[in-house]
């Protein structure tokens, strides 16, 4: 099975993660953020480059969750896509792209804190711990998805 992969994001938040409620009730997080830049000179050292900025949105349980961890100034780690926006700002069209965070994290390269291990308490988390003990469990016959055994 191949790996899943996503696309990433890391940067600075530069603004107070804010979050709202759409119209259909469901939380949304918004925020800007910087990214560093870097240019490696012939010599082996490295010159820094202007920043740049740009938007992040998070929507639903994990966007509420974001907002209580997140401030101004955090270094995070964010896996999602990009997509394009447009916006009206003092009477012009902007076109711009934000970033959609599904999962987002603190830099732990940037980022001292400590991780809470106590067992949360929800019914998903555990039916999911269930079937991960189950798909992993050893077999108890040689039947594959409950197809007969060819006696090998």
């Amino acid at each position: 099975m191949s790996i899943h992969t996503q696309e990433s994001v890391s940067g600075f938040v530069t603004s107070e993660p804010q979050l709202t409620v759409s119209a259909n009730g469901n939380p949304r997080l918004y925020f800007r953020f910087g990214q560093e830049h870097f240019r490696r000179e012939e010599d082996g050292t490295f010159t820094q480059l202007e920043s740049s900025f740009h938007h992040l949105v998070m929507f639903g349980r994990s966007a509420e969750r974001a907002s209580e961890r997140f401030s101004k100034g955090d270094n995070f780690i964010a896996e999602g896509y990009q997509r394009p926006v447009s916006y009206e700002r003092e009477g012009q069209s902007v076109e711009s792209e934000e970033f959609v965070a599904k999962r987002i994290g603190h830099d732990a390269a940037r980022t001292r804190y400590e991780v809470d291990r106590s067992p949360r308490k929800t019914a998903s988390r555990s039916s999911a711990d269930k079937e991960q003990r189950r798909a992993f469990a050893p077999r108890t016959s040689g039947a594959v998805n409950g197809a007969p055994s060819l006696g090998y």
